[in-house]
């Protein structure tokens, strides 16, 4: 049986690294997909049960109308800017079932002037089961879909229980074909073939490169902390796992699509119009 978690409330005033959105909404508690260097295990609201973080997803109690008068006050309040979501994924294998995040995307289609802005960031090809509500959206959303790179082998070392390269390439693929914005989150970058730069772009309107130095926030000292360079085989370290890695991608994917659509580091979980494109900011290993 899907297990209920309590909340009062679905949308939490956000800031900080989220700065731009005025809430984050995680229609979960906890994620499946266990992803060995996600950020969020680090985090207290990984500490807040016994088990282990990756291998648990509670649902939180949804309810349309308590949603949309949620949503409404907080468009009486100011903006609707809207980050789904922080601390999970809103499509975990349970989504399959109980539908928690279709009904929270399906009451802000029924009302779409009370939402401002809407980023969807997932790595679950679930995501394309509601291509037909996220178009209905598209003026206000982007869709942001992880791929850090295009090897099975390499997923699976350091993601093994999220889905496929070709299950996320495929749903990329269907949302593209509805009209619906979609960046592809290259975050972290993984080792990767020569070809993940095409693909990207012939996949995506935006790109998002993040690594393990600025992308964790701590100069690289939590992604030290969960021991990810012990995931790369031998002859990777060192191609891999360097601070200016993200920036050389960056490059050699600008010669596959336009560089003002390609993003480094925090700049690619903004809202559109807050974003920098990768030329014209300055990362602190560059100052």
């Amino acid at each position: 049986m899907a297990k209920q978690v309590a909340t009062r409330r679905l949308l939490t005033p956000t800031g900080g690294y989220l700065q731009g959105y005025d809430y984050t909404l995680n229609p979960f508690v906890g994620c499946a997909y266990g992803c060995k260097y996600c950020y969020v295990q680090a985090l207290p609201v990984a500490r807040l049960r016994s088990e282990r973080w990756g291998t648990y997803a509670d649902a939180k109690p949804m309810d349309a109308g308590s949603f949309l008068r949620e949503l409404r006050r907080a468009k009486q309040r100011g903006g609707t800017r809207i980050f789904m979501s922080s601390s999970t994924d809103p499509y975990q294998p349970l989504e399959w079932r109980i539908g928690a995040t279709r009904t929270l995307l399906t009451a802000m289609q029924s009302v779409p002037e009370l939402l401002d802005f809407l980023f969807v960031q997932t790595r679950s090809p679930l995501v394309a089961r509601d291509a037909e509500i996220l178009a209905a959206l598209r003026h206000r959303i982007l869709v942001s879909v992880t791929l850090e790179t295009d090897q099975e082998d390499v997923r699976r070392r350091f993601a093994p229980r999220a889905p496929t390269v070709r299950a996320r390439v495929r749903a990329i693929e269907a949302l593209r074909a509805h009209g619906i914005p979609v960046q592809v989150a290259i975050a972290p970058l993984l080792p990767c073939s020569t070809d993940f730069p095409r693909l990207v772009a012939d996949l995506a309107d935006f790109a998002a490169i993040d690594d393990w130095f600025i992308g964790d926030g701590s100069n690289g000292r939590r992604s030290r902390a969960l021991g990810v360079e012990q995931w790369y085989l031998p002859h990777e370290r060192a191609a891999w796992y360097h601070p200016a890695k993200g920036r050389s991608f960056a490059e050699l994917l600008a010669a596959q699509m336009p560089r003002d659509r390609i993003f480094l580091h925090q700049q690619g979980f903004l809202p559109p119009d807050m974003r920098l494109p990768f030329d014209e900011r300055i990362d602190p290993q560059d100052a």
